[in-house]
């Protein structure tokens, strides 16, 4: 029988392979094979979740919904070359359109 974690991981386990979808885990205390989602991860736990005590469910929604809207549309990342993530898919698919 499972149970907490070992019941998740079986779900999306079993999510994934029915939807097709790979599944690659990251090693026990190697962060940065995926060192994009670590450095998301680390901005939106110390803005938004460290910085807000929500007071129900829907306010954390609200809350997480504008925190995520400001970090696409209106802040520069650099590995981005300092354009918003909205840019740079923009930037992209001009590119695309114009190869």
């Amino acid at each position: 029988m499972c149970y907490g974690t070992e019941f998740t991981s079986m779900a999306i386990l079993r999510w994934s392979q029915d939807h097709q979808i790979d599944w690659h885990y990251i090693a026990p205390g190697k962060p940065m094979q995926n060192g994009f989602i670590e450095s998301f991860n680390g901005s939106f736990r110390d803005e938004c979740l460290n910085e807000t005590l929500f007071s129900s469910l829907a306010e954390a929604r609200d809350r997480i919904r504008a925190w995520k809207e400001d970090y696409n549309t209106h802040r520069p990342h650099s590995s981005l070359g300092n354009l918003t993530p909205i840019e740079f898919a923009t930037q992209l698919a001009l590119e695309k359109q114009a190869a």
